[in-house]
């Protein structure tokens, strides 16, 4: 993420959280937030790879605009743990596994720096995220009691084991090229569509 993206990241932040961060929050966090590391996942650009004149054309008048924020995501690195701390999807893009690809991300730099564990919370009605995080090994350890204050719900708080186990590896192995494929069919059908249409 970079500063630039906070315009959009806002949009997504308001329709996904009840207390939204503010834009400020987000600039402290990639300005002067040593900690932290912000993802942003962007629209693919499908007439990029089209042959022809008029791929071209639209290519060189729109050459300049960025493809939108679908998702973003952040996790700060302190004391050999990555906390996640936020990750939100645009509602019309749910469900196609971007959240999963965010996270996936932030785990991915996480190992890189040298994190043992990764921990996070969420809300205890947010049923599908929680189905998300103990697919990739994250087990309740406790709970928050009225953490989050807009409506007093309580926070489920989730760690993984090891990020460097054998046993954490082989599944996060095997579900990044579980993702990957699945992305990869999505964007192939996606192609034939447009190409057919």
């Amino acid at each position: 993420m970079r500063l630039a993206d906070i315009k959009e990241v806002m949009e997504i932040e308001r329709v996904s959280f009840p207390t939204p961060w503010s834009a400020r929050a987000y600039r402290h966090e990639l300005t002067e937030n040593d900690l932290s590391h912000y993802f942003v996942v962007r629209q693919r650009r499908t007439q990029e790879s089209a042959p022809g004149l008029l791929s071209r054309v639209r290519r060189s008048l729109g050459g300049g605009a960025r493809p939108p924020i679908l998702g973003y995501g952040g996790f700060w690195m302190m004391a050999g743990e990555a906390h996640i701390s936020t990750i939100a999807v645009q509602p019309s893009w749910r469900r196609r596994g971007l959240g999963e690809l965010l996270l996936v991300a932030m785990l991915d730099r996480a190992i890189e720096l040298g994190a043992e564990i990764a921990t996070l919370e969420v809300r205890v009605s947010n049923i599908v995220a929680q189905n998300l995080y103990r697919k990739y090994g994250f087990e309740q350890v406790g709970l928050g009691r009225r953490y989050y204050s807009d409506r007093g719900e309580d926070a489920l708080i989730m760690t993984t084991e090891r990020l460097t186990s054998v046993a954490f590896q082989g599944r996060f192995q095997r579900l990044k090229q579980a993702l990957c494929e699945k992305l990869r069919a999505r964007a192939a059908k996606l192609a034939a569509q447009t190409a057919c249409s």
